[in-house]
């Protein structure tokens, strides 16, 4: 090399540094995102069309896909019930069987029924469970609790129900704090708690640092009118208040009467590409987990919400 040549190219060293620091500082900075699978949306396309999933065969799915984890639900497969937080044995064997197809178990559903109960000691013993539950969570390497308020008023008012509730995922947060984990609610159209309203005084009566909630397109776009832009409710609630996201298109109805029509991504009207953005462009990191609650072929749910995170990406 020529000395003037040289000296041009060290001259271009720090500028190059400098590009670069510049481009790895961008990539440090963005939104982390994980993809996963619900074992939920298996469990019901099993139920209501009598699909045969072997377990087996959707984690090598979800790996094959390039999927990071997955969320379990209780009762399934085979009636499995989560182990209690001291059965060591069968805590080993779930985290063996999901570990040997490179998955974390990021997540597990659970109900949260009693947490609003009338009764003081329904709340204590739904508290009681919650802990284990919770401390199996972290024993299989959860980053979260998913939990559902379900369940009817039993002669209370939806204001005290909420303040109940509240209370209840005041102590549940302090119990994933001490574990070092996370808890995300999610209401539902058919749910006691069913508004946009409902989910904003939930989170400000709990008032925990710990405890977010879930973003549905599916459940925002009926709670926002059907219209198909459940983006609008999201930036509403706020995107530093949502745990992680169950995601899943919608065409605005319920399914057979029950919770909010679930489609896979692109085969409805919630502009799933925008609400993506809006996640990615207000910070979100964390989890987002394909939601193909009785979706015929949840495979195919799967392929097309990932295939909508990597777009995204």
């Amino acid at each position: 090399m020529k000395r003037r040549s040289m000296l041009q190219a060290l001259a271009a060293v720090p500028a190059i540094l400098a590009s670069r620091s510049a481009l790895g500082q961008e990539a440090s900075s963005a939104p982390r995102w994980k993809s996963a699978i619900g074992l939920n949306g298996f469990e019901s396309s099993s139920r209501k069309y009598q699909k045969n999933y072997p377990i087996w065969e959707i984690l090598d799915f979800a790996s094959t896909t390039g999927f990071d984890g997955i969320e379990l639900v209780q009762g399934w497969p085979m009636g499995f019930t989560y182990p209690s937080s001291d059965d060591s044995r069968r805590i080993q064997a779930v985290r063996r069987l999901v570990d040997g197809f490179g998955l974390q178990i990021f997540s597990i559903q659970t109900d949260s029924t009693g947490a609003f109960s009338p009764d003081a000691e329904d709340r204590k013993e739904w508290l009681a469970r919650f802990r284990d539950q919770a401390q199996f969570a972290k024993s299989v390497g959860c980053e979260w609790v998913g939990t559902w308020p379900g369940g009817g008023l039993r002669g209370q008012s939806i204001e005290e129900a909420i303040a109940r509730l509240a209370a209840s995922y005041r102590e549940a947060g302090r119990i994933v704090e001490d574990l070092g984990l996370m808890l995300s609610f999610e209401i539902e159209p058919p749910f006691v708690f069913n508004t946009e309203v409902h989910i904003h005084q939930i989170l400000e009566q709990t008032n925990h640092p710990r405890v977010k909630t879930m973003y549905d397109p599916s459940h925002y776009d009926l709670m926002n009118g059907s219209s198909g832009a459940p983006h609008e409710m999201l930036l509403r609630v706020g995107v530093e208040h949502i745990g992680y996201v169950h995601l899943t298109d919608t065409d605005g109805t319920l399914r057979d009467g029950g919770t909010s029509k679930h489609l896979p991504c692109g085969d409805g009207h919630a502009q799933i590409d925008t609400s993506l953005r809006i996640l990615r462009e207000k910070g979100f990191s964390g989890w987002l987990m394909i939601d193909a609650w009785e979706i015929p072929d949840a495979y195919d749910a799967c392929a097309k919400g990932y295939a909508a995170i990597q777009k995204a990406i």
